[in-house]
């Protein structure tokens, strides 16, 4: 007689695993607050990326940065953007040259459409900041923000080529005031 055997019948076949009520799984205390964890990182992410930015303060329909702090910032990812104001001259104005004002953010800022890689749009409140953008692909760009105040103001916004670029026009130079035809 031997002692091992092949027959398997003596084993009871295994069971499945005890379920929780309802069927499903419960979670540890470590998995949920993991979760947790990743869902909160998930949304301060997006909240702070610059279009999480720039959907909050939409959402809050007013600019976050009025008056000095918007100096030097991003005029779309401030809220100022929305409801800002433009001039832009009809005529003598082959870049497409335009200033736009923001009276809530107390701002404005240049933009040139319809320029080349290399052109420079420059604006600047006469006793105030100057500011500079490039326009690295595409043709347009705008600058950063110039703070005005809630008074009397003048800008000057530029369109200057890139020496030996492809724009076929000049340095040109316009001009705007408070009392200027904003549309």
């Amino acid at each position: 007689m031997t002692t091992g055997s092949s027959d398997n019948s003596s084993t009871p076949p295994s069971e499945p695993a005890a379920q929780p009520p309802g069927g499903r799984r419960r979670w540890n205390s470590a998995t949920f607050v993991a979760l947790a964890v990743a869902v909160v990182g998930a949304v301060a992410a997006a909240v702070l990326s610059p279009l999480g930015e720039h959907v909050v303060n939409a959402v809050l329909d007013e600019p976050t940065c009025p008056g000095e702090a918007c100096e030097g910032k991003n005029p779309g990812r401030q809220g100022c953007d929305e409801g800002a104001t433009t001039f832009k001259p009809a005529a003598g104005n082959p870049a497409e040259l335009s200033i736009r004002y923001s009276k809530d953010c107390q701002a404005v800022w240049g933009k040139i459409e319809h320029g080349a890689k290399g052109d420079l749009v420059t604006v600047e409140a006469t006793g105030g900041t100057e500011r500079a953008a490039e326009i690295g692909y595409g043709d347009d760009q705008y600058t950063p923000m110039v703070r005005v105040g809630d008074g009397e103001f003048e800008v000057t916004a530029c369109a200057v080529p890139k020496a030996g670029g492809e724009s076929t026009y000049e340095h040109y130079c316009i001009r705007g005031t408070e009392a200027t035809a904003w549309r």
